[in-house]
């Protein structure tokens, strides 16, 4: 069989993507398998898992807060997407560049801005003390709602923009149509405007729920031991604990876990779309 050029140029990245995605999975898999004792061949890195009580809990936790953080990123970006899409023309185009700001700044500074705003004596603390609330301090930081703050603040702009993609490739006819054949606003969005921009909606939402489920930095810093999940605990055994083993054994677990959603998320999508 000959090859073409095309084919043959496509050989370094295919090559690229062994060398620096592959491997290192296939890495990791060996790994999780190998005994802390003997060195050999073992599955106790996976009995260990399965067997600890607080390891499944952390990974329920991690799934909790992944959910959540899509589901509040897709109550914020939906109507901000649709404004932008619909709504705005001159100043839809600098409502974006806010949006994506967040991304050409350092993980750390933004998570440790979230720190300084939502710590007692802070600025959300001294704003609300101006109406003579929380004066013994709001108590937010180093709790689930703050992870769930900084996350959201992380993952949301992606969000925003997948939806606000597939809503403005959207025909504005369909919406007119729709008006003029007597439909309520209500019923344009639902039966129109929303089913039309699921694909939108399901890459935002695999776009956000994956990567937190393996996030580690807000937790850490804005949950403190409140804000243990899965990801600190990889952390922790790769760098802290030097249990590389048994991380490697959680990390290929928790990646399953990943192309589980995915796969469920993309099953979700395509029946709705078909219905």
């Amino acid at each position: 069989m000959k090859l073409n050029k095309k084919q043959i140029m496509t050989w370094p990245a295919i090559l690229m993507l062994f060398i620096f995605a592959f491997m290192p999975l296939i890495i990791m898999f060996k790994t999780s398998f190998q005994s802390d004792t003997t060195g050999g061949f073992s599955f106790e890195n996976y009995q260990h898992f399965f067997s600890n009580f607080m390891y499944l809990k952390l990974t329920g936790k991690t799934i909790v807060n992944s959910l959540l953080v899509t589901v509040v990123s897709l109550v914020v970006a939906y109507p901000l997407a649709y404004i932008m899409a619909k709504k705005l023309k001159g100043l839809k185009n600098i409502i974006l560049i806010l949006t994506i700001i967040p991304f050409f700044t350092n993980q750390l500074v933004r998570v440790y801005s979230w720190l300084i705003f939502l710590q007692d004596g802070g600025m959300l603390n001294n704003f609300m003390n101006i109406f003579g609330l929380y004066e013994d301090g709001m108590n937010i930081l180093y709790t689930r709602a703050a992870v769930i703050i900084g996350l959201t603040h992380a993952f949301f702009p992606y969000m925003v923009v997948t939806i606000y993609m597939a809503l403005e490739r959207m025909d504005d006819s369909l919406l007119e149509a729709s008006r003029s054949l007597g439909a309520s606003k209500f019923t344009t969005f639902t039966r129109v405007i929303f089913p039309l921009s699921v694909p939108g909606v399901i890459s935002g939402i695999l776009i956000v729920f994956v990567p937190c489920l393996g996030t580690f930095v807000e937790p850490r810093i804005l949950g403190g031991t409140d804000g243990t999940v899965i990801g600190t605990i990889i952390e922790d055994q790769f760098f802290e604990i030097y249990g590389w083993n048994f991380g490697a054994a959680i990390a290929f677990l928790l990646f399953a876990l990943v192309l589980i959603s995915m796969a469920a998320i993309n099953k979700a999508g395509k029946r709705w779309e078909t219905e």
